[in-house]
């Protein structure tokens, strides 16, 4: 077949998105030209389009984008968070008590986090990745066959690729999942995020902000100056879906009226500086996060509720422990896509990834909920946690990635 290449030779990754381009790059960075690292997406033959979302990039997920050269790229355009707020109410409430609240370092001049445009880090890993001899093909795959001397990936155009491995990073309804026969216990949750960039006129000071409402969260997270107030935050606002047609149908004085109610007054006048989309939230976990010569990366081994920020982060955990086992047995000699290698993966990964699917889960269930009994029950919790600095702190390590004994990779090292 055309374009054959021998096994052993490569490591195929579908999908194109944040985490399949970060292994690519880390993985091409470590092997050099022992292995031909593949990244086939779709995306990669039309034209970007414009990526409005941001993300929240913990401490270890920043040292793993440092090691990789790609941290150096983005800086100028990252917002460090300083302080994290928690509040408690309805939309309507003039006042709106702040029962938590986060300093915002894991060590001194060290955030626990970064708000990092989307658009900005996909360009610098794409171009990352090209340069370091990355092969970005324009094309998905659409079935693979494996066997015990590698696996045949095919492509959308007929291709047929030989590999030693094979990584699903197609999303959370993965198609290489389903071919693999690997199982996905999950669930709607009848809410959708509406996320937009909104200009403000009075700065953030690199506070983020989580309302609880009975809807869901309402996030305000610190971006970088700019747009047309000369201050911009990310919103993050979750609404139950049946309202989300009609909020969409707004006009953009309606809909800036309805995020003014949750967003509040404190940093004075508001304006739209993108769209506003929305996107359906939801739970899941793969029954195995490993196949024969197959692993899922991502969205495809798991989905989780974006109430803790930690979505994002949980797909570059994976990039750090799969490429960590990947290269150290690539550099014994070892066969990378065998059963013992991944399986060394899915044991690095999945209690961690069940814990936080639960933990979000649960604070979802517990937040969204408007039962006066069950408020002033979670705001008694909340008011202890922020009287116990040593809690607090966990909290903090838990959520910047630097708890344990994390890859090398999250750790700042080269692999």
């Amino acid at each position: 077949m055309s374009g054959q290449t021998r096994p052993g030779e490569a490591i195929v990754i579908a999908g194109g998105g944040i985490a399949g381009l970060s292994l690519a790059l880390a993985l091409k960075q470590a092997l050099g030209a022992a292995f031909a690292v593949i990244v086939a997406d779709p995306a990669f033959a039309r034209e970007a389009r414009p990526d409005t979302r941001a993300y929240a990039v913990a401490a270890a997920a920043q040292a793993m984008l440092a090691s990789l050269g790609i941290w150096e790229r983005i800086a100028d355009g990252a917002q460090a968070m300083t302080e994290m707020v928690v509040s408690d109410s309805r939309s309507g409430d003039a006042i709106r008590p702040v029962f938590l609240t986060f300093d915002g370092e894991v060590e001194p001049g060290q955030p626990f986090a970064h708000m990092v445009g989307s658009g900005a880090l996909i360009e610098a890993l794409t171009a990352a990745c090209r340069a370091a001899g990355v092969a970005l093909r324009g094309e998905g795959v659409t079935r693979f066959d494996s066997g015990d001397a590698g696996v045949g990936v095919v492509l959308a155009g007929g291709e047929t690729l030989r590999a030693r491995l094979l990584v699903a990073a197609d999303g959370a309804r993965s198609r290489l999942r389903e071919q693999a026969g690997i199982g996905w216990v999950g669930w709607d949750y009848g809410q959708s995020g509406l996320v937009a960039t909104i200009g403000h006129e009075r700065p953030h000071g690199g506070r983020a902000v989580e309302h609880f409402l009975p809807s869901g969260p309402f996030a305000i997270l610190p971006l970088s100056d700019g747009g047309r107030l000369g201050h911009r935050s990310s919103m993050v606002w979750t609404e139950r879906s049946e309202n989300v047609p009609a909020l969409l149908s707004l006009d953009e004085e309606g809909m800036l009226a309805e995020i003014e109610r949750r967003f509040g007054l404190e940093l004075g006048e508001i304006a739209l500086e993108s769209p506003v989309s929305a996107h359906p939230l939801g739970f899941g976990v793969a029954r195995r996060f490993v196949g024969e010569r197959l692993a899922l990366l991502g969205d495809a081994a798991h989905l989780i509720h974006p109430i803790a920020g930690q979505g994002l982060n949980l797909g570059l955990k994976d990039v750090a422990a799969l490429a960590e086992v990947i290269v150290d047995a690539a550099r014994l000699g070892l066969d990378p896509g065998t059963a013992d290698v991944l399986e060394g993966y899915e044991r690095a990964r999945r209690f961690d990834t069940v814990a936080m699917g639960a933990v979000t889960d649960g604070l979802n269930r517990l937040f969204s909920n408007d039962a006066t009994p069950l408020r002033l029950a979670r705001d008694l919790g909340l008011g202890l946690v922020d009287r116990l600095p040593g809690l607090k702190r966990f909290f903090i390590r838990e959520a910047a990635g630097v708890a344990g004994a994390p890859p090398r990779l999250l750790r700042g090292e080269a692999l």
